[in-house]
């Protein structure tokens, strides 16, 4: 079998990656080689193609080495080739690397301070006294509190059964920034267990208004009403609907949350099980009803809040299938929305267009983040503006932008 190294040939480096057929590694030939084998292959295909006009094989073509590169991180990182290829095209080559490896270190354990109960400062002198070691995550939240070490249980100090805290990953703080809501509105939060979101919305707005916190599956409520009741929230009406049902069930909402059911690509050092058994399949259901979910979503929304009239979709994802191409069929079934500033100062720019997909302008407003970029789990974030309760909707074919018919409705 053929082993990773490199031969110097007219001063041309070249990474030897065929079997004795003179074919590219096949999965069971790579499976059966020793992980420092294939490390050392990855590393040196990633330095050919890097430079590959002096040390790439040009007969062979620089597809060659992505293909086996391909095949290679998928055995060493334990993913699906499917999967592995698919997350592989949103970076560059080195970038893909470095994204990989990530997944592969826990994301900090991260709190959020209930300031209905008490404040950062007098939380954190109080955990520290108890033994924990801690620090403030960023100075883009004024809540948030990265827990390195503890001599207790996080999860059941005094100061957590009393409500003063949560266990939350800092990028969901993300989505409750950009929806921003305001005091005495009334919000949809429409897919909310466990509750991190629900109830940092309820202490934004200090307790008053209300607040709906959704979801579509009853069991897992339960952790949400109990989150609810540790924390003293007293503004969330709790409620058990599928997302699409509204606004039939209920509308006129100042503000409408939506973090989507999505594929957990943005998670995977957290449930690694992600790695194998995400499908094809799946990347078409899911968007599916992640588009559902968010046509549903802005219809709840009352355009003529005096205050709101804003949507935040939100995912733990970092395909462009569940975002990106998301947010766009949104923006052209409902003409009455735009897309605006999240107000997060951080992020990268969402694609306007990616291999052969070309969106819409505005998707440069929405914001991705990423495990090694920002040390946070995977994460996407979109702010929409309804600026009408009416659209006129343009019905058009898969090829042409020329206008078929119109039909006006009332949502």
């Amino acid at each position: 079998m053929a082993r990773a190294k490199k031969n110097q040939i007219n001063q041309i480096y070249v990474v030897q990656f065929l079997n004795k057929d003179n074919q590219l590694l096949g999965k069971e030939q790579v499976e059966t080689e020793d992980l420092p084998v294939i490390s050392q292959r990855i590393q040196d295909i990633i330095e050919v193609l890097n430079n590959f006009k002096e040390l790439g094989d040009h007969e062979r073509g620089r597809s060659a080495y992505v293909e086996q590169l391909i095949k290679d991180m998928a055995v060493y990182y334990g993913y699906s080739e499917y999967l592995l290829e698919k997350l592989f095209n949103l970076f560059s080559v080195s970038e893909a690397l470095e994204f990989f490896e990530a997944n592969e270190v826990p994301r900090p354990v991260t709190i959020r301070t209930n300031t209905l109960r008490t404040r950062r400062r007098d939380l954190a002198q109080a955990l520290i006294n108890r033994g924990v070691n801690l620090e403030p995550i960023g100075k883009w939240t004024k809540v948030g509190l990265t827990i390195f070490d503890s001599t207790v249980p996080v999860g059941a100090t005094p100061e957590y059964l009393a409500g003063h805290y949560i266990l939350q990953s800092a990028s969901s703080f993300l989505p409750v920034m950009a929806l921003a809501p305001q005091e005495n509105e009334k919000i949809l939060d429409m897919a909310s267990a466990p509750g991190g979101k629900s109830t940092y919305i309820a202490a934004l707005m200090k307790n008053t208004g209300i607040i709906f916190a959704n979801d579509s599956n009853k069991e897992r409520t339960k952790g949400l009403v109990s989150n609810i009741h540790r924390l003293g929230i007293k503004n969330t009406v709790v409620c058990n609907y599928d997302g699409r049902e509204f606004p039939t069930v209920l509308g006129g909402f100042d503000r409408v949350l939506l973090d989507a059911p999505c594929s957990g690509t943005g998670v995977i050092s957290k449930d690694p099980s992600v790695k194998i058994n995400k499908t094809e399949k799946d990347f078409i259901l899911l968007p599916h009803l992640q588009k559902e979910l968010l046509l549903s979503a802005i219809d709840s929304v009352d355009a003529k809040s005096s205050k709101g009239g804003y949507i935040v979709y939100s995912t733990c994802s970092v395909t462009v299938e569940e975002n990106e191409a998301v947010v766009n069929y949104a923006l052209k079934k409902r003409p009455n929305v735009k897309l605006v500033l999240t107000g997060l100062d951080f992020g990268r720019e969402g694609f306007t267009n990616y291999r052969g997909k070309v969106f819409h302008p505005s998707l440069k407003l929405t914001r991705r983040f990423y495990p090694h970029v920002h040390n946070m789990d995977g994460f996407f974030v979109s702010k929409f503006k309804k600026f009408s309760n009416k659209y006129e909707l343009k019905r058009k074919n898969d090829d042409e932008d020329h206008k078929v018919s119109k039909t006006k409705i009332d949502k």
